[in-house]
């Protein structure tokens, strides 16, 4: 029996960047996480010790900051891929690249002034070879509800089933989902504005008979309107809400008066995908 390395990779990973785009009195903001890992031949550090392929960690953190100086962050992908692309390029022992960006959004209160979004947190995840780019778009903690237009009913049941079926109930999840773009070019900015649009209208306009079909009506909008993504995958937990019994206080409750549940939830996720896509080459996950 032989012990022989496996697939590995190493990098920086939560490089937090914040960059002042400084146009006149007016200024731009962009708030980033970066994360870089890379892969390649790395045989000679793990088994011997010899760091002669290694690029240090924290020079891939000056990098990300030098970079934001000297060509400015962009969209996220945009930023991801330049990164990306450079690491490949200029390390010859460096197969593969992969870099994620987390952004937070800040609403502009005026000139120089600025409040933190809350609503979500927007994604990418840039794989680059030296012939090959994969891009990886999304979001996560968008919290979404319909307060009707949800039913559950029609399940199985065996002797543990409890649950009372329904046909109004509130529908409420938040959105963690991840999209794959069919090549490394695009407006990065339409593409995700109009793409989180469009799970945003499909959760609002479809009438739930699960969470299954919500999720699948959701990445399906997707796919219809934006031409340039590949396949979704969407991870849905299902945000319980609970009618709370105020018989004795000698209260009716008609629907109005519900307790939020935390834990346990239901978890539900899924891929949508374009029959004729081609494979990913690059491994992507929520």
């Amino acid at each position: 029996m032989a012990i022989v390395l496996g697939p590995n990779r190493y990098g920086k990973a939560e490089v937090r960047l914040v960059r002042v785009t400084r146009d006149g009195d007016t200024h731009g903001l962009a708030d980033l996480t970066v994360g870089v890992a890379l892969s390649g031949d790395l045989t000679a550090t793990h088994l011997t010790g010899d760091n002669a392929g290694v690029l240090p960690t924290d020079t891939m953190k000056n990098t990300v900051y030098a970079f934001a100086r000297e060509h400015g962050t962009g969209e996220p992908e945009a930023f991801a891929l330049s990164l990306g692309r450079h690491f490949v390029a200029s390390q010859p022992q460096v197969v593969r690249a992969r870099v994620t960006v987390e952004s937070i959004g800040w609403e502009r209160l005026g000139p120089h002034s600025f409040r933190r979004k809350g609503d979500f947190t927007r994604l990418c995840q840039v794989t680059v070879e030296e012939s090959f780019t994969q891009v990886v778009s999304g979001l996560k903690d968008l919290v979404v509800l319909n307060s009707t237009a949800s039913e559950f009913r029609g399940f199985r049941k065996d002797r543990y089933t409890t649950l009372p079926e329904t046909t109004d109930r509130i529908l409420a999840t938040e959105v963690d989902a991840r999209w794959r773009h069919l090549s490394g070019e695009a407006d990065w900015a339409e593409s995700f504005e109009k793409a989180k649009d469009a799970m945003v209208n499909a959760f609002v306009n479809t009438y739930s008979l699960s969470l299954q079909q919500t999720l699948y009506a959701m990445g399906s909008r997707v796919l219809e309107s934006r031409p340039e993504i590949a396949e979704i995958r969407l991870a849905l937990p299902n945000k319980h809400h609970y009618l709370a019994d105020l018989s004795p206080f000698d209260l009716e409750n008609p629907g109005e008066v519900f307790i939020a549940g935390d834990r346990p939830y239901g978890l539900i996720e899924g891929t949508v995908t374009r029959d004729n896509a081609p494979a990913a080459r690059a491994e992507w996950y929520l």
